[in-house]
């Protein structure tokens, strides 16, 4: 009999072998495969795409989008499960396996990679391939991947990023740079590098664009948060807040943006981003908070005022609009995974909700028959619906179910301890804690692990928006899940959105419907 050991050590040998064949080529050949025996089993002509549009929910897996969905219809006074997001009502659905090369559960970086490039890598690479050495610069040398904003570029089509969470952040990263690691997001973070080099970091990256790309006019439109990645480390250089910002270059890349391309315009608040004259507008920068943007519920209470994910989208594609040569636009709700790592379902559903109104607001801007847009996920997170509550029970309420005749009781269920339990909850995090209304989630992670086992919640209201339900697993970070993510899609191309395809088979549909090589 194999002791644990051996069992060990032959599961890595076996493993080896099916590593070494996956090479960023093959990554790239199969996704390119699955697309065209899909277009065979279709046994028809593909439309050809103007447009596309890319929506990631960041986290937002399945169970987000069901407990999202009921919250929805909850606040418009309904029962809530009948309820459907916009994007629920795609022609096309599939889903996507989200693994990195070298993790189970993945991470931003890798996932984005793999359907802004069409090949997977491991995890925190920002659009090179799996060869890179985590933080190690010189690795870098011959192993950046393409991607389709640089594609789109190159072929005279306008592009845009939108986010709530920092431009420079991994998701909107991996469109437009490249780099060892996910972090590097201004000349100041080379802490966790273990060869920083020569790169350069991801905000520079953003502003120089064209310089890398001199084929391209660089980005027409970056929105989003991360102010202080732009800024010198100086006093006051932050306009808001005051502080320094994180450059150790001395730099202000804003003030560069405006310089380097013509009819700019660069923005750090709601009255600002108002006031930009779209028509008179070929380069949009927006920069409405030094980190990430707030979460939407939040967004009313910011100093300086911040546009919604739904207004950003707007200018955005009217921006973008005005190329006859089409555009491709990726639009993030970035915070829906900051809000499950602070196990906080309340903030993360809110987010997902605006995000399903920034894809109907897409939608009815755009022409059908020019478009393709996908709404997905990079990943999801460890939160589950769960217990048998009764029909139209709050979804952040707690667990209140039905009697022996079908009929809902009157009092919350009890678990084997005598005390009640939540709909939502989470495996892992930072346990159970009430934070004050006006804090942000993110507050949970500065605070002491709560490992204090069962919490009584029968006097709590588990519906206020500082509530952060109880977890199973007490550590600092609650963890991204790793099953698979549901995938939407309607317009030109989205006929090849279906069953259960790996993640960078998206960037090759993508592709397929712009006939990038046509144009």
């Amino acid at each position: 009999m194999f002791s644990r050991l051996s069992l060990a050590i032959a599961s890595t040998l076996i493993a080896l072998p099916l590593f070494a064949q996956e090479t960023p080529q093959k990554w790239f050949d199969e996704g390119h495969d699955a697309v065209q025996k899909r277009l065979v089993h279709l046994n028809q002509t593909p439309r050809r795409a103007k447009n596309v549009i890319l929506f990631i929910g960041d986290g937002m897996g399945v169970s987000t989008v069901t407990a999202a969905r009921i919250l929805a219809g909850q606040l418009a006074g309904n029962t809530g499960e009948e309820n459907e997001l916009y994007f629920e009502n795609f022609p096309n659905v599939a889903f996507s396996k989200t693994y990195n090369v070298n993790q189970q559960t993945p991470d931003s970086a890798g996932t984005m990679t793999a359907m802004a490039t069409g090949v997977k890598t491991n995890a925190a690479l920002i659009s090179v391939n799996q060869y890179v050495s985590l933080g190690d610069c010189r690795s870098m040398q011959g192993n950046s991947l393409p991607t389709l904003l640089e594609m789109a570029e190159n072929k005279g089509m306008s592009t845009g990023i939108v986010t709530t969470a920092r431009i420079t952040h991994a998701t909107p990263a991996a469109n437009y740079a490249h780099s060892m690691h996910r972090n590097f997001e201004d000349d100041g973070d080379t802490a966790a590098m273990s060869d920083p080099g020569n790169c350069i970091d991801i905000a520079r990256q953003l502003v120089e664009f064209s310089v890398h790309n001199p084929d391209s006019d660089g980005l027409e439109v970056a929105l989003g948060g991360g102010r202080l990645n732009f800024l010198p480390k100086a006093e006051g250089a932050d306009p808001e807040e005051g502080v320094p910002g994180e450059r150790l270059d001395g730099r202000d890349l804003s003030a560069e943006w405006l310089k380097r391309y013509p009819h700019a315009a660069y923005v750090w608040n709601k009255a600002q981003f108002d006031a930009v004259d779209i028509g008179k507008t070929e380069h949009l920068l927006g920069l409405f908070d030094g980190s990430h943007m707030e979460y939407e519920l939040d967004r009313p209470r910011d100093t300086g005022g911040e546009p919604s994910l739904s207004e950003m989208t707007v200018a955005a594609i009217r921006l973008l609009e005005k190329n006859p040569k089409g555009y491709y636009l990726n639009v993030e709700a970035g915070r829906i995974d900051h809000a499950h790592h602070a196990t906080n379902p309340q903030r993360a559903l809110l987010d997902t909700i605006e995000l399903a109104k920034a894809v109907k607001t897409a939608y009815e801007m755009t022409d059908p028959n020019e478009t393709l847009i996908i709404v997905t996920a990079d990943h999801s997170h460890v939160m589950t619906v769960a217990g048998y509550p009764t029909r139209g029970n709050p979804i952040l309420g707690k667990v209140i179910g039905n009697d022996a005749h079908g009929a809902p009781k009157h009092k919350p269920e009890l678990a084997g301890d005598g005390l009640p339990y939540t709909t939502l909850g989470y495996i892992n995090g930072p346990g159970h804690r009430v934070l004050e209304d006006f804090e942000s989630a993110d507050a949970i992670l500065t605070k002491p692990l709560n490992k204090s086992g069962r919490a009584d919640l029968t006097n709590v209201d588990t519906t206020a928006p500082g509530f952060h339900p109880e977890t199973l697993v007490a550590i600092g970070n609650e963890t991204h899940g790793g099953e698979d993510v549901a995938v939407y899609a309607t317009g030109p191309g989205a006929e090849l959105v279906s069953g259960l395809m790996e993640q960078n088979v998206i960037f090759h549909i993508m592709t397929n419907a712009l006939q990038l090589e046509q144009r």
